[in-house]
């Protein structure tokens, strides 16, 4: 089973689908389903609706039905569980994507849910269990993360982000930026926030702080020598920055994920 299309052709409200060291086509594609994706270890990048999400372990996903979103995950191992659901409910939450960390009552769920894996058959027990988990989802994602990136449409930029997310633990020097684009300082500056709601700099930080979240997962790492990896000077100046963007501790983060 490994065309996306099954989905849409099923004759029934709920689909499972778990996979172990998960594989995924890196392509576009909707659902009419809304869809959960939650990492139980590893991580996962998602882009939805042009904005770049990462998922780390122990967190999940909200698409809603019809947004266009890709998965591509740069864990070599990595195990995910993926629901789908049909909407009928007009609340905001099942039409805003989310990211969040599972309590652990969801978490359980989810891995209860298991059982139904690829079942095509409906089932009433599945049905009415998995009725409830989305019927409660909105009460499970109160402090929901807005970690993402918005992708710049403007083909002028093309070459700075290429710049950024190859160089994103290196300052960067706004004159350099400016030469790459081949705009003025002030033109930059202006069309950047334009197409991606933040600055430069801001752009900058939310990319290391996303880079130190995959870094955080793996247990080689000190919180101080993923400090040093994505560019920080030290420890103290990447916990004030890990703070202002996700409010906790890298070291509280961590945690959270082992």
């Amino acid at each position: 089973m490994n065309n996306d299309n099954i989905i849409d052709d099923l004759k029934k409200p709920y689909f499972v689908w778990f996979e172990d060291n998960w594989k995924h086509d890196d392509v576009l594609h909707s659902h009419k389903k809304g869809q959960l994706v939650y990492v139980e270890s590893g991580f996962q990048y998602l882009t939805i609706e042009e904005k770049i999400y990462l998922l780390p372990q122990n967190h999940a996903a909200w698409i809603p039905p019809n947004a266009v979103h890709k998965t591509n995950s740069h864990s070599e191992k990595i195990k995910l569980m993926i629901m789908f659901s049909d909407i009928d409910s007009h609340e905001d939450f099942y039409h805003q994507e989310k990211v969040f960390s599972v309590p652990p009552v969801l978490k359980e769920m989810i891995r209860y849910s298991e059982k139904w894996s690829k079942n095509l058959e409906n089932n009433p027990a599945e049905s009415i269990f998995l009725k409830a988990l989305f019927s409660e989802l909105p009460h499970f994602v109160v402090d929901s993360l807005q970690l993402h990136l918005t992708l710049p449409k403007d083909k002028r930029l093309s070459k700075v982000m290429e710049y950024l997310h190859n160089h994103y633990n290196q300052d960067f020097k706004i004159e350099e930026l400016s030469d790459l684009a081949m705009l003025s300082l002030r033109t930059l500056e202006r069309i950047f926030k334009a197409e991606t709601g933040i600055t430069l700099n801001k752009y900058q930080q939310i990319l290391r702080i996303i880079k130190s979240l995959e870094l955080l997962s793996s247990i080689d790492l000190t919180v101080s020598q993923v400090a040093f990896e994505v560019g920080y000077k030290s420890l103290q100046a990447y916990t004030r920055s890990f703070l202002s963007v996700m409010h906790c501790r890298p070291s509280d983060f961590a945690k959270i994920i082992h």
